[in-house]
């Protein structure tokens, strides 16, 4: 008996973990809607406060949000593999917990906020615990099978839209209260959210296939060399490299954009961008699923980057507002792409480095967020400047677009077959 019982493992011996179903998903969806709800909220407030914040000097206003919004990317790209590699190391429930109770506590800090100073800390901690949606993305790698992976991404991006949806709408009437009462608002929510994960989210990650911490792993260029350990991951990561630098062009210019060709007012900017937000919910949440598994994962990847395309492109050439509007639709299907690209990477690593490899896809989404805005504001200033080369003022949305058919080839020749495909033949 003894030498039977000094054959069993770590992994046998460890009693297992609950296992995650419907609701521990349904945590994680609410986890990423409240992160960007909470981003939401401020929108209509923020610019405000700063604004009152540099005695209305609008000039000094603008450079402020650059600094800002540069710092936050900045912050996503070097925290994203720390969150990650630590929860490939303690597990996805304390770092999911302490980061979703940091975002609280943080928008507790910029409602008391009596200077810039304190807005910029604010900023900083933001940009560090919304990371931790990187962390999400490896608890359901961890409790969704591989052919489900897909459809789970999917609805995290309709958490996303569903945020855009939601966050300025109450934002906005909270705002009008008080322009201090939208950041108690997100606080609330957020603190709660941490509190309810703490007391009913079960771990998905059991001890056995955790990995030691390490800064060789957690270095946000060294996270990258994940990406290369594999060709076919490799190549999908500079697919979602484009396809989201491609994406920076639509909070880059979309109001610069439409104001220009359409002289569009805030409700109208307002209503717009509401309909991305719906669009955007009700394919990742309701078609996505149906999607991949009629097309395979491959084949989806395609189809969301080619409609992307002929979406931005459609702007790039809309006579009018209501062309305009109807590219939206088609520019949303873009939302099929990231989640089933995920699925596929997902599978191309053990499951120890889940957490590894949604940090190294979160630091991706750092660098195209730090360098997009700058390419896509300076090329609609030099296509509509007085020195302009040509009069193209949608070249924005067709560099865009050029980018995607970049990333378009590129999955062609990298991805392998769709399982659906390979199972026919």
């Amino acid at each position: 008996m003894a030498v039977e019982t000094t054959s069993l493992d770590a992994a046998t011996l460890e009693p297992e973990l609950p296992q995650p179903g419907n609701a521990a998903t349904l945590f994680i969806f609410i986890t990423v809607a409240i992160d960007m709800i909470a981003f939401g909220i401020m929108a209509p407030v923020f610019p405000k406060l700063v604004i009152d914040f540099v005695a209305g000097d609008n000039a000094r206003a603008a450079w402020v949000f650059g600094v800002f919004a540069t710092s936050f990317s900045l912050m996503q790209f070097v925290f994203s593999p720390i969150l990650g590699v630590l929860s490939d190391r303690v597990g996805r429930k304390p770092v999911i917990v302490l980061s979703t109770l940091g975002l609280g506590l943080d928008y507790v800090v910029m409602a008391l906020a009596p200077n810039l100073a304190w807005l910029f800390a604010g900023r900083i901690v933001s940009g560090i615990t919304s990371s931790n949606q990187t962390t999400a993305g490896a608890y359901i790698a961890d409790v969704v099978p591989p052919e489900k992976r897909a459809a789970a991404f999917g609805m995290i991006g309709a958490a996303f839209g569903l945020g855009f949806i939601l966050g300025p709408a109450i934002g906005g009437v909270l705002g009008g209260i008080s322009p201090r009462l939208p950041f108690w608002f997100a606080a609330a929510i957020s603190i709660a959210n941490a509190l309810y994960g703490a007391l009913i989210l079960p771990e998905s990650l059991p001890k056995a296939k955790r990995r030691d911490f390490a800064w060789s792993r957690a270095n946000p260029v060294a996270a990258l060399r994940l990406l290369r350990s594999h060709h076919e991951l490799f190549g999908l990561s500079t697919v979602m490299f484009l396809s989201g630098l491609a994406g920076v062009v639509m909070p880059a210019i979309w109001v610069l954009y439409v104001d220009y060709r359409y002289g569009w007012d805030e409700r109208t900017i307002g209503f717009s961008l509401a309909a991305v937000g719906i669009c955007s919910t009700i394919i990742q949440a309701a078609l996505v699923k149906p999607i991949v598994a009629r097309l395979g994962e491959r084949r989806s990847v395609v189809l969301g980057l080619t409609c992307a395309a002929v979406g931005l492109s459609i702007f790039a050439f809309a006579p009018n507002s209501v062309a305009f509007f109807l590219g939206i639709p088609v520019m949303m299907f873009w939302g099929v792409a990231p989640g089933a690209a995920q699925s596929i990477m997902t599978r191309l690593v053990s499951d120890g480095e889940q957490g590894e490899l949604q940090g190294a896809i979160g630091s991706i989404r750092g660098i195209a967020n730090l360098i997009g805005p700058g390419i896509f504001t300076l090329t609609f200033s030099l296509f509509i400047g007085v020195l302009k080369p040509l009069n193209v003022p949608g070249a924005p949305w067709l560099l865009a677009a050029v980018l995607l058919l970049a990333a378009i080839a590129l999955t062609l020749k990298v991805a392998g077959r769709d399982s659906q495909a390979a199972a026919a033949a």
